[in-house]
């Protein structure tokens, strides 16, 4: 989705999204529709919620807005470049993914399928809206006098800007991020989530919240970074480590670990344990491979890095020699 639009563009834009949920919407299902759907009806099964659908769609119209409005001062593709806003547009589609489309309703019937929910979440809408470094975007959608108002309050506010630098210190995000996945994994509050629409919610809200905070460490620029690429590294592969092991123990348990699948599977030709054990080789190896992926590619930069760093230092000493 590009951003870069002008004001009418986005308008037109918009109206054709609310036209097309408005055609949508009567042949939709509803979420959570007190049952678990079978393979048949699948695919009817869109979860409209207005609060997923519209916070998002608003959210990247809130960004957009600052997008283009930075553009519009610096030059486009500056500050916030195309690429890094077409990953938060991307980020903004996995999330309607996971929550919008019958990945969804699958999810109900299924564990590995609420497993792979998870995971677009975790592993692909995370780390694209960490990308889109929104915070800029989001500042910069407000007029120039709300945003001197902002800077002013949060100067004024000490605790405030002290307990936003100690929530997002890596090894607390770390923290956060793997307690989150260790903790909406165990039986009682994974079933609870499965039998409590507001307490799904709030597992997903965790899920992304903590996400996006993990990815966001890593991620970072040089130059603004909290975490070098060596720590970096070993970031990324001990969280992976956390997640393969919860994989490894779902996938060689004896027993179901979870009540709210064990009349659910059977309509889609599982056994509640073969789902179980489905859902942990997910959780095993596809999301192993995407922190692994990560850590190579903060390998990558670290040499790079290093390469950058010995070559200023050759330049210099063959200047201090000359």
């Amino acid at each position: 989705m590009a951003l870069g639009v002008s004001s009418g563009g986005t308008a037109a834009a918009a109206r054709a999204a609310a036209f097309g949920l408005a055609l949508a919407l009567p042949r939709a299902a509803l979420a959570h529709p007190g049952r678990a759907p079978a393979p048949h009806d699948l695919w009817t099964a869109w979860c409209w919620e207005p609060v997923t659908v519209l916070g998002s769609l608003a959210l990247l119209a809130w960004y957009a807005a600052g997008v283009r409005r930075l553009w519009a001062r610096a030059g486009g593709g500056r500050v916030v470049s195309r690429a890094r806003a077409s990953a938060f547009a991307a980020g903004v589609a996995a999330v309607l993914l996971a929550l919008v489309s019958p990945l969804d309703a699958a999810a109900e019937a299924l564990f590995s399928a609420h497993m792979v929910q998870h995971l677009v979440l975790i592993t692909v809408a995370a780390p694209l809206l960490a990308l889109g470094e929104a915070l800029l975007p989001l500042l910069w959608a407000f007029p120039a006098p709300t945003r001197r108002r902002i800077g002013r309050w949060w100067a004024r506010a000490a605790l405030l800007p002290a307990a936003a630098g100690a929530l997002t210190a890596p090894a607390v995000v770390w923290v956060l991020h793997v307690g989150a996945l260790l903790v909406w994994h165990l039986p009682g509050p994974y079933d609870v989530a499965l039998r409590r629409p507001a307490v799904h919610a709030a597992e997903h809200a965790t899920f992304l919240a903590t996400g996006v905070l993990f990815w966001w460490a890593v991620l970072q620029r040089t130059g603004r970074r909290r975490l070098g690429y060596g720590a970096a590294v070993l970031y990324v592969t001990a969280a992976s480590a956390v997640m393969g092991g919860l994989g490894a123990i779902l996938t060689f348990a004896r027993r179901p670990w979870y009540q709210g699948h064990l009349a659910t599977t059977a309509p889609w030709g599982l056994m509640p344990l073969a789902d179980q054990q489905l859902a942990g080789l997910i959780m095993w190896v596809p999301a192993g491979v995407v922190y692994l992926g990560a850590a190579l590619v903060m390998c990558r930069e670290w040499l790079r890095d290093d390469a950058a760093t010995d070559a200023i230092e050759l330049a210099a000493a063959g200047g201090r020699a000359a």
